[in-house]
């Protein structure tokens, strides 16, 4: 099994940043991929990001230029840097770690965007 805990969520500002954490632990397999997903009130989950273990990334066109996903191998963590948030990025991040042997999901952490 595979556990992942997302941390770093919580209320900025429009045009403000935060940044999310994702700590996977367990019976973790190479090659992955991990990624961001978020739910918006009302509407359906949606790929934020998400990168190999290569590096490879991929954003979705709301993101691309404001938010950067990276990876720590060795501490089997991903990241995403989000800057010039905006009240439509209001969402529950979830961390995701998808492998042969399975998806996995974290239990999401609150991003709330608002003056």
């Amino acid at each position: 099994q595979v556990q992942l805990v997302e941390s770093g969520g919580g209320l900025v500002q429009p045009g403000g940043s935060l940044r999310l954490s994702c700590a996977a632990s367990g019976s973790i397999f190479v090659p992955n991929v991990m990624g961001w997903y978020r739910r918006a009130p009302g509407k359906e989950r949606e790929l934020v990001a998400s990168i190999t273990t290569g590096g490879s990334s991929n954003y979705a066109d709301s993101v691309k230029g404001r938010f950067t996903i990276s990876r720590d191998n060795a501490r089997n963590t991903v990241y995403l840097q989000m800057n010039s948030l905006k009240p439509e990025d209001t969402a529950v991040y979830y961390c995701n770690l998808d492998s042969i042997y399975g998806k996995y999901w974290g239990k999401g952490t609150l991003v709330t965007v608002s003056s």
